[in-house]
Order: structure tokens, then C-alpha cells, then sequence
């Protein structure tokens, strides 16, 4: 949770309230000056100097990679175990941007005509902004930042008002690396310095990860700019269908980890699932022994939690009338969701029957909070889960392969599994979503692709030219 005064943003721990942190907010016009002034000296930089500079980052994080987990541990409220993956990733990420960058965005020779030649070449873009989200508020910028990076781009960076201490340490690194100063800035601030950033004039793209209602505003915003790059990846409202699955006991397990995994902040959390009704009952007796079972509790905590708090009471807040809302429209309470400790974001996993409703709400509801819905026939399993805007991550489990075939052919998602999570996607694949998840401009492995554009030359080491037809006689 944060707060602000005139000129500084504070972070507080969501799981204590203690203050984490403190720092000075910050100014887009400066920041994105700095960019400017030393993109293109990093730019002229051989790639290999690039890719050393961003190795020695990965070392950096690795030397200091249990400091940084407590910080995001406390910072976010996750468990210190997943603090670690987090922190695991971002180390990672460098090798397979290295890796991208090559396959994606290599330096090659095609075939042309006579005594010419085609070379295709990428340049980068000049000065990216980055806009982080707080659930993952170091791996999720860093996935836009190192290939950035690594291509060329001078990168002003604005972590969320929420997990600020989690994104001035991650530039800290960045500094102690060696990468130049000009190269990475980072911006704290809030919403206003969110908005200078995105809109300022002297950037060349933005590179967002967040919520929709936010990356559809920036949409529309950057809609009269078509010479700047702009990739948003955004939220889901993602569904696990169970159809035919004699395991209930993993089925439910599958299901546990995509809804409430890291308190159900992440973009790929299942927020509906949507079961063949015959299953529906067994099903839900053993998730809901399962969310009986599950460890809730501060980072450090011995044992160690399965989940967190919310980030802050805000967003509990939000869950918990979300919640009623639903029930109100018609949504019958399978397990209600319950603040376990007064004036602090821990939530219980709620889970509600929204099978007979029609007043049906499309919105990604970012906590652990899980939607039912029955169905009768697989194809009105299937349109079930097509019923969203959204399309980001979608999951089946069925032991039937035919099952999967027509579930992968027709539903709507960037990220189609099965018997797998919603969530857990990995840095080596690419990482987006269609509708309201994104702009078709996929993250992770692919960010290659928006960090750089692709120039054709034809060349030729000598001006022979002539015009053979079309000419009088001279």
C-alpha cells in the first residue's frame, strides 16, 4: 500500500502496515530528457558490448537476489517462496532475451536479383517508456526492459505507485551493472506522472502491463500517434473447464493453483470455472477441501503460506463488495470470502454459483475470488467460456485428447492448456492475449519483436543502372 505527500510516495507492507520504504516523486520531462540524451550512444554500442552489460545485470541480480525477494516479499505481500521465483526470473530473462533477440530480430541476407544484394537489419526505436504493474513488480518490467535494452532503447521506467521499492531496486542493479545512467530512469510517481509519461511527446513507444480499463485508455490516447510503438498487455477473465476427468482430486488441485495462486494477482488467474454438471458436486467437495486446507499468512511465515493478502485494503475492499455484487445478481455463495485479520488485505478464497444467472459480469475481478458455472454439453462449455471480452488464458482438464482438440480449435485465447494451470506461463514462449488482454503485440519471448523495427535494404557496390523500355531512340 502506498501513500503521498507533496513531493514523496511512501510504501507501506501490506501484510503489517509497517513503512517499507520512501522516495521523492519524480518528473517525466526530466526523466525522458536524460533517455534522450543517451539513447543513441547506447544504440551505436556494438550488440555484444549490449549483451555483456545486460549478463553483468543477471550477475548483479544473482549476488543480491535474497535481498531483493524479502523486498518484494514485503513490498507485494507474497510468500517469500514466490518472492524467490520471482526474483529467479528476472536473472533468467536475460539469456532468453539474448536468445529472442537473435532468433527474432537477426541480422540476415535474402535473396535478390542480379548483381544486388537484400539485407534486412533492426534498429531500435529511441526512448520507451515503461509502465509496471505491482503483482510482479520486478519481473514483469524487467520483461520489457532487458530486451529493450538489448536492442538499442534507452528505457524510462515508472513502477507502480503500489510496489515502488521493488522497481527502484531492480534499477539499482541495472546501475550497478554499468549500464549507463541515461539508459534505464526510473519515475516514481502516481497516476499524474503515469499520464506525463505516457503522453509526452519525446518518447518513441510505451510498453504497458496492467489493467484493461487502463491499456484501453492508452489505446484510444495513442490512436493520433501511429509512429510510436505501443504494446499492452493486459488483464483476463480467464477460464478452467473441467469436462471428463475421473481425477478429481488433481482436477481440483489444477483448479486451486490458477484461482488462487500468489491470492489470485495474476493476469492468467482463472476467474470462471466452468464444469460438466454431473462432475460439479464431487468437484467442488474437494476444492473446497482444499481451500480449508490452504495456508494463508504474512510472507516470512512458518509454515510457509500458500497465499498472501491482497495488495491493499482498497482492493480487498473491491473484492469483498465484487463478492455481494454477484450475489445480489443472482450468485449462490459456495464459500464465502472473509477478511481474516482487521485492517489488513487478507482475504479468504471466495467462490460463487453464477450458473443461473443471466445478468452475467465481464470483468476481471484481480483477487481470489471464483466464478461457477454448469454445463450440459461441451460446446456449452466452450461458449461459455468464449462469454468474455477478454482472451488471454484459457485451461481444460480432460483426459480426452478430442476434448482438447475441439477445445484448442475454438476457444478464444492467447494461452490455451491442458491439464495445466491458467497461470505459470513461461519467459521462453510467447506471452500475450487477444480482445481485451492486448493489442496483439505478445510479450516474454516475442518482446524482440516490439523492441525493434526491421529495415530492407537493397544494396549494390556500384550505381549500374538502365531503362529499357519506354524511351525514343536518341
Amino acid at each position: 500500500m502506498t501513500h503521498t505527500t507533496m513531493a514523496e510516495l511512501v510504501s507501506t507492507e501490506p501484510a503489517t502496515g509497517a513503512i517499507l520504504w520512501r522516495g521523492a516523486i519524480g518528473d517525466a520531462d526530466t526523466e525522458v530528457a536524460a533517455a534522450r540524451g543517451a539513447w543513441a550512444g547506447w544504440a551505436s554500442r556494438p550488440l555484444t558490448f549490449r549483451i555483456e552489460a545486460l549478463r553483468r545485470f543477471a550477475n548483479v541480480v544473482r549476488a543480491r537476489s535474497e535481498a531483493f525477494a524479502d523486498l518484494i516479499a514485503r513490498e507485494t505481500g507474497k510468500p517469500l517462496w514466490e518472492a524467490r521465483t520471482e526474483v529467479d526470473t528476472v536473472i533468467a530473462k536475460v539469456e532468453i532475451s539474448i536468445t529472442a533477440y537473435g532468433e527474432r530480430t537477426s541480422q540476415r541476407r535474402l535473396d535478390s536479383p542480379g548483381n544486388s544484394r537484400m539485407a534486412l537489419r533492426h534498429k531500435p526505436h529511441g526512448v520507451l517508456a515503461v509502465l509496471g504493474p505491482y503483482n510482479f513488480p520486478a519481473h514483469l518490467p524487467n520483461g520489457h526492459i532487458v530486451p529493450a535494452l538489448i536492442a538499442g532503447n534507452a528505457v524510462v521506467f515508472k513502477p507502480s505507485e503500489k510496489t515502488p521499492a521493488s522497481g527502484a531496486f531492480l534499477i539499482d542493479c541495472y546501475r550497478a551493472a554499468g549500464i549507463p545512467d541515461g539508459c534505464v530512469r526510473l519515475l516514481i510517481g502516481g497516476a499524474d506522472e503515469g499520464r506525463a509519461l505516457a503522453g509526452h511527446s519525446d518518447i518513441d513507444g510505451l510498453l504497458f502491463t496492467g489493467s484493461a480499463r487502463t491499456g484501453i485508455a492508452l489505446n484510444r490516447q495513442f490512436a493520433e500517434t501511429p509512429d510510436k510503438i505501443l504494446a499492452l498487455e493486459m488483464g483476463g477473465n480467464n477460464p478452467i473447464v473441467v469436462w471428463d476427468s475421473p481425477d478429481i482430486y488433481s482436477a481440483a488441485v489444477l483448479v486451486v493453483q490458477s484461482a488462487f495462486t500468489s491470492a489470485g494477482q495474476r493476469c492468467t488467474a482463472a476467474r470462471r470455472l466452468i464444469v460438466d454438471r454431473r462432475l460439479a458436486d464431487p468437484l467442488l467437495r474437494a476444492i473446497d477441501e482444499l481451500c480449508g486446507r490452504l495456508v494463508i499468512g504474512e510472507p516470512h511465515a512458518s509454515p510457509a503460506p500458500f497465499m498472501g493478502p491482497v495488495i491493499d485494503n482498497d482492493a480487498a475492499d473491491v473484492l469483498t463488495e465484487s463478492f455481494l455484487t454477484l450475489s445480489a445478481r443472482g450468485g449462490r455463495p459456495l464459500r464465502h470470502m472473509e477478511r481474516l485479520v482487521e485492517g489488513r488485505p487478507f482475504l479468504t478464497p471466495g467462490i460463487i454459483d453464477m450458473s443461473d444467472t443471466t445478468d452475467r459480469v465481464d470483468v476481471e475481478l484481480f483477487g481470489p475470488l471464483l466464478q461457477l458455472f454448469r454445463a450440459d454439453t461441451f460446446e456449452d462449455a466452450i461458449a461459455e467460456a468464449n462469454n468474455t471480452r477478454y482472451g488471454l488464458s484459457a485451461s481444460l482438464i480432460s483426459q480426452d485428447p478430442k476434448l482438447y482438440d475441439g477445445f484448442w480449435a475454438n476457444i478464444r485465447a492467447g494461452i490455451v492448456n491442458w491439464n495445466r494451470p491458467t497461470n505459470g506461463a513461461s519467459s521462453a514462449a510467447p506471452f500475450g492475449g487477444i480482445g481485451w488482454s492486448g493489442n496483439h503485440r505478445p510479450s516474454a519471448y516475442y518482446a524482440a519483436d516490439y523492441c525493434a523495427y526491421p529495415v530492407v535494404s537493397a544494396e549494390a557496390d556500384q550505381a549500374r543502372a538502365s531503362i529499357g523500355i519506354g524511351l525514343r531512340d536518341g
